[in-house]
């Protein structure tokens, strides 16, 4: 009965979270928008400008917030039937959008009976605190701590501190957005329902990765063997069930990345609409989680490589970034100040809550380290992101422990190391690199595939530099993965994946194939089951399901777009007649 209610549960707040996405989505093709990848980035902007139109309507008066969320589940579903019975939209498109709304419900339904394979399901949090890694910390409770109280009180009243010392403006509120916009329809007193809200969400980074896929036209198995190598690696697995933050903003940028880093861009930012997209995917990213930062400075830069847009445009974008952010900032700054705990946090290294600004803390900080101290932190940051000597620590132990016959001591020490170390969470795949650039010249490579590479780690190199060098780097503010933007190793294993399908392609099946099997034996297991909880044959079974129907789906999924097809100018187009996204 458990998994039962588990998977009805899981429907339904599916169901809720896709439907102003799926609504956007379908009106902006019966306007005439046919580049799937747009409409999928207009679908999760959608979502999320909706999520926090939910928080700031229970900010200002939980009637107002219960009106606004009835309002938008049934105004979504009824401008959802009126643009499919409006015409206009062909059934090849409905079946490609189809296909991303599919992977992600597949995609949820697996982590979601992967993370509770040995029972957990009555205590979710404090289960998912410790399922596929060491104890972690309570930060994926903060969302829904502070959700609570703004669905109950609104504006009226400081909130709570939470216990730790963190105030409700110390993290963003996007997550907390969506959560507001589904409790009226239903909650529980055991965060059943916020637990599977928070793995659904963080699982939109598969329709940010499917539409950047699309966009740069990678073939049909490669666009497969990239999504399920993701789907299964430590980033998603451990940091979709503890539903802190983190891969939802990651979901944003992969978004944007599907518009600035592809073809598409050298259309798209002629566009005034896209700079309005664009820049909202931006914003929504920045207000799920301040380190997306770190991902949208490669983005950008990237993009005025490769062709700067207009004054106008960029001035389109900058005010949009700023209606978005702006009513948080003001927020934090008057509504439940400083609001500045995470940023002095990373930037200054200072965990501890003070009263001097974040600028204070931070020129005293560097002052106090000075020009060493200041170099041995930023090298700090960079030994931090290739593993160092925590790393061959944790090897070492592994190895010892497996031949001891300790392999749960040894599958937690490596779970250690896929967590924190940048390079070493690639695992298998961190010696494509170096069999790329050995292949290179030797071998015909595929087109566009090894250039959508080399992308994907410029996009992680810069970030990286920019990661590391904006973090103080001391021991309390140093670059591990968490507390960067998750978008850099999802775009490592996306290069990595794509990358050694250019040089190798039949080889690259097998040995992705084989890299994420090993991943599955390493988290599979659970190291702390809590107490009279035993395996789920029923929940393996959904779990397995989840995952085949994920793998088939992604490899059925259309062949990618070529230059003037239906995707690229609409089928009812002809070549000469842009879309009206870029009127």
């Amino acid at each position: 009965m458990v998994q039962a209610e588990l998977l009805l549960l899981l429907a339904f707040h599916l169901v809720l979270t896709a439907l102003p996405g799926v609504a956007a989505a379908l009106f902006a093709a019966r306007k005439g928008v046919r580049q799937v990848p747009v409409l999928l980035a207009i679908g999760l902007a959608a979502s999320g400008i909706v999520a926090m139109g939910a928080f700031w309507s229970y900010f200002a008066d939980h009637l107002v917030g219960e009106t606004y969320s009835y309002f938008v589940a049934f105004g979504s579903v009824l401008l959802a039937v009126s643009s499919l019975y409006g015409g206009g939209i062909d059934s090849t498109l409905l079946r490609r959008l189809g296909t991303a709304l599919a992977l992600w419900a597949l995609g949820s339904t697996f982590l979601v009976f992967l993370g509770f394979l040995h029972g957990g399901s009555h205590s979710p949090l404090a289960m998912a605190a410790t399922r596929f890694s060491g104890q972690l910390p309570t930060d994926n409770d903060l969302p829904r701590f502070f959700s609570e109280w703004f669905y109950l009180h609104g504006h009226h009243g400081t909130p709570p501190v939470y216990p730790g010392g963190w105030l409700a403006s110390d993290r963003p509120p996007l997550q907390m957005g969506y959560m507001l916009s589904q409790w009226t329809f239903g909650w529980d007193d055991h965060s059943r329902n916020y637990q599977l809200i928070g793995v659904i969400l963080q699982q939109l980074w598969i329709v940010g990765l499917w539409a950047l896929l699309l966009a740069a036209r990678v073939g049909r198995v490669t666009r497969a063997l990239v999504i399920v190598t993701v789907l299964v690696s430590d980033v998603a697995i451990v940091n979709g069930f503890f539903v802190w933050p983190k891969m939802l903003p990651a979901a944003m940028l992969l978004a944007a990345a599907a518009l600035v880093v592809t073809p598409l861009w050298s259309e798209l930012r002629r566009s005034l609409w896209a700079a309005v997209l664009i820049a909202a995917l931006f914003g929504l990213a920045m207000l799920g989680h301040g380190s997306s930062i770190f991902g949208i400075i490669p983005l950008a830069l990237i993009a005025a490589f490769r062709g700067l847009p207009s004054w106008r445009w960029i001035g389109v974008g900058l005010v949009v970034g700023f209606v978005l952010m702006a009513p948080w900032s003001a927020y934090q700054k008057y509504g439940d100040p400083p609001g500045n705990r995470l940023v002095k946090w990373m930037l200054a290294g200072v965990p501890e809550i003070d009263g001097r600004s974040t600028t204070e803390a931070i020129l005293d900080s560097y002052g106090e380290a000075g020009v060493g101290g200041t170099l041995h932190n930023k090298a700090e940051n960079f030994v931090s992101m290739v593993g160092g000597g925590p790393m061959v620590d944790g090897i070492s132990s592994a190895a010892n422990a497996a031949e001891s016959g300790d392999f749960t001591l040894a599958l937690r020490e490596i779970r250690t190391i896929l967590f924190f170390d940048l390079l070493p969470s690639f695992g298998l795949l961190l010696v494509v690199p170096v069999v790329m650039m050995a292949a290179r010249g030797r071998r015909r490579l595929k087109q566009p595939e090894w250039t959508f590479a080399l992308t994907c780690f410029a996009i992680v190199a810069i970030g990286a530099v920019a990661w590391g060098l904006l973090l103080f780097g001391n021991s309390q503010s140093r670059a591990v993965i968490h507390i960067g933007s998750f978008v850099l190793p999802v775009l490592g294993f996306c290069g990595a994946v794509v990358g050694l399908r250019a040089t190798f392609p039949r080889f690259a099946i097998y040995f992705v194939g084989f890299s994420a099997l090993v991943m599955l034996a390493i988290y599979v297991p659970s190291l702390t089951p809590p107490p009279d909880t035993s395996y789920s044959l029923l929940a393996a079974l959904i779990a397995a399901a989840g995952l085949a129907g994920f793998g088939a789906v992604a490899l059925r999924g259309d062949a990618p777009p070529v230059e003037g097809d239906a995707d690229m100018r609409g089928s009812a187009r002809t070549r000469a007649e842009p879309s009206p996204l870029v009127r």
